[in-house]
């Protein structure tokens, strides 16, 4: 069969494949486009596995909300480019729509969950690499079902909050994820901060002191490092800060205002807690020069 232009066209808009790959597999499969499509699916993956080595810390977190139920996905690239190249950001948008809908919690059973093309999400995967030439991993996963409100906010695919809050309304939940996005909380309430946390603060605390200060009797260093340790406790704490929203309020004072009570709080920022490869380009450029 002849392996027309208008053919090669055909394959490389459904594939996102090059031009050359196309043809290629084009030829292998003679002329069948489906078939050579499986090729270069084929192809995909071969090239996935030669990528998975490297470092993907950028991408995207995507959200997806339906009654009662939120979930946040990770999806990492190895450059902030492919993080807003248009594919990329299709396929991170279907995924997180996929696993909304398909119930799972965790990432290796998202691995199989249809998507709404047909292929799992880990085909996809292996298909998006081939078209943006990246590593690319779906490194987590978190979601919230509950009768209760689920406040969900996503600032510009770097940072994803879910927060579960009983009682209010949905803007007040929205506003306590929008808080959680910017101030990063550790914990949500005191009684959820560890007492080695507390104990290790109180250790500082104290060696920071004066002797002046240490030498004054129990009850009045009590209560000196007492406020020391309260003013630490709601600095990390979500009850504890300021509102973002209302800044003259705590969060505890708003929820109490909005009649709420905030459960908890899941929290995913782009590629922390990967290590990035700092890429030295004039070093690189020189050595290639060398060969």
């Amino acid at each position: 069969m002849e392996i027309t232009a208008s053919l090669v066209k055909e394959l490389r808009e459904r594939t996102g494949a090059g031009m050359m790959e196309c043809k290629k597999a084009l030829t292998e499969n003679q002329g069948n486009i489906d078939a050579a499509a499986e090729w270069l699916r084929k192809q995909g993956l071969a090239k996935a596995d030669k990528k998975a080595s490297r470092v993907a810390a950028e991408g995207r977190i995507a959200m997806a909300q339906d009654d009662g139920k939120a979930l946040l996905v990770e999806i990492n690239s190895e450059t902030d480019f492919v993080a807003k190249d248009a594919n990329f950001v299709a396929y991170t948008d279907a995924v997180a729509r996929a696993a909304l809908a398909s119930g799972v919690a965790d990432v290796e059973a998202l691995k199989s969950v249809k998507l709404a093309s047909g292929e799992t999400v880990e085909e996809g995967r292996a298909a998006l690499i081939a078209k943006v030439g990246e590593n690319v991993q779906v490194r987590r996963l978190v979601r919230i079902d509950s009768a209760d409100h689920v406040g969900a906010y996503l600032h510009g695919g770097r940072i994803g909050v879910l927060a579960e809050v009983k009682g209010g309304d949905a803007d007040f939940a929205r506003g306590v994820a929008m808080h959680v996005a910017a101030m990063n909380p550790p914990y949500n309430k005191a009684a959820d901060v560890p007492a080695e946390f507390v104990a290790k603060e109180k250790e500082i605390e104290l060696a920071k002191m004066t002797d002046k200060d240490r030498a004054k009797p129990a009850e009045i260093l009590e209560k000196i490092i007492g406020g020391k340790i309260a003013k630490i406790v709601n600095e990390n704490t979500l009850y504890g800060q300021p509102y973002v929203l209302d800044t003259d309020k705590t969060v505890e004072a708003a929820a109490k205002a909005a009649g709420a009570d905030v459960i908890g709080f899941q929290r995913l920022a782009v590629g922390e807690g990967i290590e990035k490869v700092v890429e030295d380009y004039a070093a690189e450029v020189a050595k290639a020069m060398k060969v």
